[in-house]
């Protein structure tokens, strides 16, 4: 008989199943008795044995490792890019528009998003609404599973957790625009060439001859003419926006979410992941716009034989001169059709991304 406090036998078992699940600091000693049957004292001697052993690991699960994780955040971007890509075409086609070539002369306006389509699909076809689709999938490849897993492990590793729940915002912020800038950079190439591949269409209704005919083709023209280097060509720009866009999406989305979560009493559901995403798009949109107007004119300029720009010196000189040129409000070129865009992708992408995430066993983002 041992001597000390009664336990039954379903008590010792759930205080094996809390501490299996539970890390445990130190060891912890347990005294318990029970005259009644032996294998009471049996229970609980195998609970001290296994907590004097010291931390006792949470079991892990495949659905909750870094590469499943990333497998699912690239599954949601193909998703949401499919749905909208058209909308990205039309505004990327918008934000050329105005420019000054080489000749001086501008190029005949588009009026409106809903113009842009139509002329696309009059004069070039249905499916031209969806030329260069193939390189933005591979750049989200890399770019979306990239921020996503960077961002969570960060964020559950390095950011600061209060009693309710909640971060401080300034880490989110600064772990967005560190994680986005990471992501966008290693996918800057995909980016430059689904750019290129977007303007062909426009080139060829203009009587220019064709530079590219498939994203292949125009990976290895690119990595002739200027190595390495012609790849990342207007990689800043790209990685400036993309540091601001996450800042506005997945920093605005975790932070918006967390909030309504724990200050307003909202579920971890269906309808909080879609009201944050809505926030999440709008900011997004509101912070990127200029740099995405950059960047889209930096990577569709004319280059020399050396692989430089023939408009523009670098990032800096474009902002300058569009504004210059066109007014401070040319920087919001395609402002609705980039929200618009941005919006429905952002929609797209976290309902997915949050769904797929429940389905498979892995913890809510």
């Amino acid at each position: 008989m041992c001597g000390g406090v009664w336990l039954s036998k379903t008590v010792a078992v759930k205080a094996c199943c809390v501490m299996t699940h539970v890390r445990l600091w130190g060891a912890v000693v347990l005294w318990a008795a029970a005259s009644e049957a032996s294998e009471d004292c049996k229970v609980v001697r195998a609970v001290m044995v296994v907590a004097q052993r010291g931390v006792i690991p949470p079991p892990k699960h495949y659905a909750d490792a870094a590469w499943f994780k990333y497998i699912l955040s690239c599954a949601a971007a193909t998703t949401a890019e499919m749905v909208t890509y058209p909308l990205d075409l039309a505004k990327t086609r918008l934000q050329i528009q105005g420019e000054k070539g080489l000749n001086g002369i501008k190029q005949a306006p588009y009026r409106g998003l809903a113009s842009t389509g139509v002329g696309i699909i009059q004069e070039e076809g249905v499916l031209r609404l969806w030329q260069g689709v193939t390189p933005a999938v591979y750049r989200h490849l890399v770019y979306s599973g990239t921020r996503m897993v960077l961002y969570e492990k960060v964020r559950d590793h390095l950011f600061t957790t209060r009693a309710d729940g909640t971060r401080p915002v300034w880490q989110a912020i600064v772990g967005g625009i560190l994680v986005g800038g990471i992501a966008q950079f290693l996918a800057s190439p995909a980016d430059l060439i689904k750019v290129q591949m977007q303007m062909e269409g426009k080139r060829r209704l203009e009587g220019k001859p064709p530079r590219i005919h498939s994203a292949s083709e125009a990976f290895v023209k690119i990595y002739s003419a200027g190595g390495l280097r012609g790849l990342w060509k207007g990689c800043m720009p790209n990685v400036y926006r993309s540091a601001f866009v996450n800042l506005g999406d997945l920093t605005t989305y975790d932070s918006v979410k967390r909030y309504f979560v724990t200050s307003w009493g909202f579920y971890d559901n269906y309808w909080t992941h879609a009201l944050s995403s809505i926030v999440s798009g709008l900011v997004s949109a509101v912070l990127g716009c200029p740099a995405d107007v950059v960047k889209a004119r930096v990577m569709n300029q004319p280059v020399d034989s050396k692989s430089k720009g023939l408009l523009y010196r670098n990032s800096l000189d474009c902002l300058m001169k569009t504004v210059r040129n066109e007014g401070f409000w040319a920087l919001y070129k395609g402002f609705v059709p980039c929200w618009l865009r941005m919006g429905p992708w952002s929609l797209t992408f976290w309902l997915t991304y949050e769904q797929i995430r429940n389905m498979c066993g892995t913890s809510a983002f």
